[in-house]
């Protein structure tokens, strides 16, 4: 029997445990269930509950004795605890054992386990593209089916490690995404950190708004869903930011060089602006629609996007992917389709 412990019992932590523990009980060798998940979190009201919520087979009063048996550990903290989660389990790790994590950022993650852990521990980062909540209590077994899952080995890490890690991921059903830890970091920067950070400021800018008390009565679907980051954790979104500076620094000046641009074609005159704007609306929405029509090997749409699309969106966003946008140009005898109301 396997032994996983996985420090952090958060909503990843929970809905990983959940996860392989449904594994599990389908995989059992006799009436052995084919791992024992143990859990530990320095909040002992959340390692309860994840407890109650049967996301763990037991919970872990010592972090040091938590991780001695265990065969793969996985590190569910937020970014800013790696490091000292680290140096506090390394002494008591047995060989062989495997390290993985679930940060959201990795160069400076890899550095740090390359340099506390010991020969004979491997360590393997990880990123599943997946969340929703903060909370145990948002925790789902299903929360990283079809979801892509990020895997960066240390240069050290051995076969047996990787291997290891690829089999917790396929038992979550998630797919794996071998990345260069560097690479990890730009790419994320641009589809997931700016996003928080340009969710933030947002609402930082129109609530510090003088009318914002009436204003916000006018708010909708479209306010409420470009804003739903901003209400994440300000620690996560504080301690992210702060291991992946550069990378989102660059992200961040081409966005402003973007603003930049809208402001200024906002300044000319109407007979320039006009076309230039709708370009710029053209370009985006036919990127989205790219975006949104991807698939899985299945056929299944891969970003969850069929509940905004109808069957005539699908195509026309499906024909403007494949021909650039030329499928929007019909014969004047044929009845035109009507275009869909976009969301994000």
């Amino acid at each position: 029997m396997q032994r996983i412990t996985i420090i952090g019992m958060g909503l990843i932590g929970g809905s990983i445990g959940l996860g392989l523990r449904r594994w599990a009980a389908a995989n059992k060798t006799g009436n052995q269930p084919a791992l024992e998940v143990t859990g530990f979190d320095t909040d002992l009201e959340q390692q309860q509950y994840a407890q109650k919520l049967k996301a763990i087979d037991r919970g872990a009063w010592d972090l040091s004795k938590a991780v001695q048996d265990a065969d793969i550990v996985v590190i569910a903290t937020p970014v800013a605890a790696m490091k000292e989660t680290f140096e506090t389990i390394a002494p008591n790790l047995k060989q062989g054992a495997t390290v993985t994590d679930v940060g959201s950022t990795k160069a400076e993650v890899l550095q740090w386990a390359d340099a506390i852990f010991p020969a004979g521990v491997d360590f393997v980062g990880g990123h599943p593209m997946a969340g929703k909540t903060q909370s145990i209590e948002g925790a789902d077994a299903d929360l990283f089916t079809g979801a892509t899952w990020c895997v960066a080995p240390s240069v050290r890490a051995s076969d047996e490690a990787v291997r290891n890690v690829l089999g917790m991921i396929a038992a979550l059903n998630a797919e794996s995404f071998f990345v260069d830890p560097v690479e990890h970091d730009g790419f994320v920067a641009g589809v997931s950190h700016l996003p928080f950070v340009v969710s933030s400021a947002l609402m930082n800018t129109v609530s510090k708004n003088s009318s914002w008390r009436d204003m916000k009565t006018l708010t909708a679907s479209g306010f409420r869903d470009v804003s739903r980051l901003a209400a994440g954790s300000p620690a996560m979104h504080r301690d992210i930011l702060l291991t992946n500076r550069e990378a989102v620094l660059r992200w961040l000046n081409e966005y402003i060089a973007t603003l930049i641009d809208v402001r200024d074609t906002l300044t000319a005159d109407s007979d320039k602006a006009a076309p230039a704007l709708t370009e710029f609306f053209t370009q985006a929405r036919d990127a989205r629609a790219e975006w949104s029509t991807q698939t899985t090997r299945e056929g299944e749409l891969l970003q969850g996007t069929g509940g905004e699309l109808t069957s005539e969106s699908m195509g026309q966003q499906m024909g403007r992917m494949l021909l650039g946008g030329l499928a929007r140009r019909k014969p004047a005898s044929r009845n035109p389709r009507p275009d869909r109301d976009d969301r994000d």
